[in-house]
């Protein structure tokens, strides 16, 4: 009853049979309606308020529910072309043409899709019309027309890939014409180029997170694979495809997956897994109403029951196979189809109807693989090949041009840089220069204030008065003594304002000199000692010039010069660390607060500056070493709480900095 029911339907002209499935597309639509009524067509429309989208994402985020809906795209169709809306109308031409196409009717699909292509040129809307150029080519690879079927897809990518920047519907018909090349190297066996170029079309698809075009891409790779006998790889392939059908809910997608898996396992001959799947393909392909994969399926269990020797059942099926092929101009089924039936017929011996079958499916062949098709499918894979060699070139010469300007860019950057830093490096050397010329000038005055102190006109002056009394009092060798010592004294400050430090030997030797001549004018009441500590190399250490004149003189003025006898200076120079040497200079007379009090009392006062160029001079010398100078001046008293004279102790760095 099913097989004569199938042959009345198929005697139908196909729009008889386009309005039989229109009516029940109809009633389905009808009944999801009165389930939502926030999604009949009626609302859709009325959520227009007369603007009428014409970008591809908008009218189809608007109108995909209905995309499989012939009554309601019809009238979609008719309402855009009463709005003059170009862009809807041929939206809805191409969903009706997808329609038409599954259920085999591609007179109808192609009508559809060429109306859909005008309309779409003439509103200049590059995605619309490289969508329903695809389309073309896909009913025309469904009929096995391969020339035209090339065509159509050569001229959506050529199209697609002139868009500088594409949109995301536009990568996706790239995907889809990348995926129709890579079927026609499944055409010509050249099944690693045909990977290849799914490969291309997959990276796209993930990138769009496409599930549709993965599933697509995945079962295609899954038939090269098989072409070449991997049939690991490829059932791999085909089950991955169908868990992205799944997610989808795409029935197609399950019809396709069912006979290629069941493809699969018959030739791993796991026949009855085989029959069980493909016994589920036929049931939704019957329910889809598509021929295509009715005949498939069809063929399919007649192989499988011809390898579990049901004869009847796998003769009986192998010809409604047939049927349906030649009743829809399915040439590649038929091919199939007949192949089979030559292998059945062969197996029970019935060698004539076996050739018969193969004559006609080798002659069917022929009209598929002409050396003129195949002639036009080679040259037409070398212009693309060329093409897309030309584009690689000129993308890598835009791209050297690209990185010829970076360079030039970065070079001009990096010389700007360059006198950038060096202008800030100059810059830099200038005010360290100023800093250095000021510190420089700091110091040479400094030295010139210190020789000024050591050089007082009054202390000079005074000395040679004592020298000339020795003389008047014919104190010859007296005079000769301190007259070598003055000299001697004078030579040393000399040599030392030319030098910034000096070893402190000849500081001791210079202070002892000092001492000697002022001692003259104290009638040599002042005791003066110089103590070393064992272990101290006087000649390896540097110290500032003429740095302890300055504490010398205010020990003699401002602490002895008041007291009548028992005047001492003694002056001690030992080491307590390693990070200095130590100088303490310690003198008996009357402390520094009655020295403030006589001083206060003079008439004429003197401003003493030694003790401030001294400490400023310390600074300077201390920069080149680790650790700073330090100086502390201490007041002594005798058991009575007496001012017993002071000390002062200067430490002087010795370690310098690395």
């Amino acid at each position: 009853m099913q097989s004569n029911l199938l042959k009345q339907i198929t005697r139908f002209q196909w729009p008889l049979r386009a309005l039989v499935i229109a009516l029940l597309f109809c009633m389905c639509h009808t009944l999801h309606a009165q389930k939502d009524p926030s999604l009949t067509f009626e609302n859709t429309l009325k959520d227009l308020k007369g603007s009428w989208p014409n970008n591809y994402e908008a009218i189809h985020a608007m109108f995909s529910r209905f995309q499989n809906d012939s009554v309601v795209l019809r009238t979609l169709a008719l309402k855009a072309e009463e709005k003059n809306s170009l862009e809807v109308e041929s939206y809805a031409l191409n969903k009706l043409g997808e329609i038409y196409r599954n259920i085999s009717s591609y007179d109808a699909a192609l009508e559809m899709h060429f109306k859909a292509r005008k309309l779409a040129m003439q509103a200049n809307n590059i995605q619309l019309e490289v969508i329903s150029l695809n389309m073309i080519g896909v009913v025309y690879r469904r009929m096995d027309f391969i020339k035209p079927a090339l065509d159509y897809h050569k001229k959506a990518l050529d199209i697609a890939n002139g868009v500088k920047n594409p949109s995301k519907e536009l990568r996706a018909s790239i995907a889809v014409s990348q995926n129709s090349m890579g079927n026609i190297y499944l055409t010509l066996k050249q099944y690693d180029l045909a990977i290849t170029q799914f490969e291309k079309s997959l990276v796209i698809e993930k990138q769009l997170g496409n599930k549709l075009g993965l599933a697509i891409n995945y079962h295609n790779l899954g038939y090269a694979d098989e072409a070449k006998g991997l049939l690991d790889v490829a059932l791999e392939n085909y089950e991955r495809s169908l868990e992205y059908n799944e997610q989808i809910d795409s029935e197609v997608g399950r019809v396709i997956c069912y006979n290629s898996i069941g493809q699969i396992y018959i030739k791993q001959e796991k026949y009855q897994e085989a029959k069980l799947i493909i016994e589920d393909g036929l049931k939704k392909a019957v329910q889809l109403g598509d021929q295509f994969y009715i005949s498939y399926a069809y063929i399919n269990l007649g192989w499988v029951q011809s390898e579990l020797y049901q004869d009847e059942e796998a003769e009986a099926n192998l010809k409604k196979g047939l049927e349906i092929a030649e009743t829809y101009g399915l040439k590649t089924s038929n091919v199939d189809a007949n192949m089979q039936l030559a292998d059945f017929y062969k197996r029970k011996n019935d060698f004539k109807t076996a050739l018969s079958h193969y004559e006609k499916a080798v002659e069917l062949e022929k009209t598929i693989f002409t050396d003129r098709n195949m002639q036009y499918v080679s040259d037409i894979i070398i212009q693309y090949e060329n093409e897309a060699k030309n584009d690689q070139i000129i993308q890598l010469a835009n791209e050297n041009e690209l990185v010829k300007s970076r360079m030039q860019r970065n070079q001009t950057i990096f010389w700007f840089a360059i006198l950038v830093l060096a202008i800030t490096a100059g810059a830099m050397i200038a005010v360290n220069r100023t800093r250095q010329l000021k510190h420089e000038k700091q110091i040479v005055t400094l030295e010139q204030d210190m020789l000024r102190s050591q050089m007082n006109p009054h202390f000079i002056f005074n000395s040679l008065n004592s020298i000339k009394l020795y003389i008047i009092n014919n104190e010859k060798e007296n005079a000769v003594y301190y007259l070598n010592k003055f000299s001697k004294f004078i030579r040393k400050i000399l040599i030392a304002s030319t030098e910034k430090e000096i070893l402190l030997e000849d500081e001791l030797d210079t202070m002892q000199l000092y001492m000697n001549i002022e001692n003259i004018r104290f009638s040599n009441e002042i005791n003066f000692t110089i103590d070393v500590a064992p272990g101290i190399n006087t000649a390896g250490i540097r110290v500032p010039s003429l740095i302890l004149q300055p504490f010398l003189e205010n020990a003699l003025w401002h602490g002895l010069s008041s007291k009548n006898d028992d005047k001492r200076i003694e002056m001690r120079v030992y080491k307590d660390t390693e990070e200095y040497i130590t100088i303490a200079i310690t003198d008996n007379g009357i402390g520094r607060k009655a020295s403030q009090i006589i001083n206060h009392n003079r008439v004429l006062k003197g401003k003493s500056v030694g003790l401030a160029i001294t400490k400023a001079r310390l600074t300077n010398f201390s920069k080149r070493f680790t650790s700073d100078y330090k100086m502390d001046i201490q007041d002594l008293y005798d058991d009575q709480r007496q001012p017993a004279g002071t000390r002062v102790v200067v430490k002087i760095p010795i370690r310098k900095n690395t």
